[in-house]
C-alpha cells in the first residue's frame, strides 16, 4: 500500500519561511505526476504546485515566485520550499501523487494523497 507522509508544517510570521517533505513509502520515480494541495478552512482544495515526470513544474498564480517544487529521487521524497509566505498561505497542505502523467489526471483525482500538514502564518 502507498503511503504519503507530509512534514515540516508549523507557524511562522509573514515573510518567513517553510519547506515541507513528503516521503513516499515507494521509489517516487514509479509516479507520473506528483504535486502540493492546500486546502484553508471553509474553501476548496486547489492546486499549489506540480512535478512532472520530466523534471518540468507549473504553479499556480498565486504562489509562483514564491514555492518551489522538487523530488529527490535518491530519497524517495518531494518537497515544497515557501518563502515570503503570506497570511492567505495559511492552509492544510497536501502531497499527491499518481503513475498517470500529469495530463492524464482531471483536477485534483491523484490516486495517492499524504494526511496533509499545516501551515499557519501570522501577519
Amino acid at each position: 500500500q502507498v503511503q504519503l507522509v507530509e512534514s515540516g508544517g508549523g507557524s511562522v510570521e509573514a515573510g518567513g519561511s517553510l519547506r515541507l517533505s513528503c516521503a513516499a513509502s515507494e521509489y517516487t520515480n514509479n509516479y507520473g505526476c506528483m504535486a502540493w494541495f492546500r486546502q484553508a478552512p471553509g474553501k476548496e482544495r486547489e492546486g499549489v504546485a506540480t512535478i512532472f515526470n520530466d523534471g518540468g513544474t507549473s504553479y499556480s498564480d498565486s504562489v509562483k515566485g514564491r514555492f518551489t517544487i522538487s523530488n529527490d529521487n535518491a530519497k524517495n521524497t518531494l518537497y515544497l520550499q515557501m518563502n515570503s509566505l503570506k497570511p492567505e498561505d495559511t492552509a492544510m497542505y497536501y502531497c499527491a501523487a499518481d503513475r498517470r502523467l500529469c495530463w492524464a489526471i482531471p483536477g485534483s483525482g491523484y490516486a495517492y494523497w499524504g494526511q496533509g500538514t499545516q501551515v499557519t502564518v501570522s501577519s
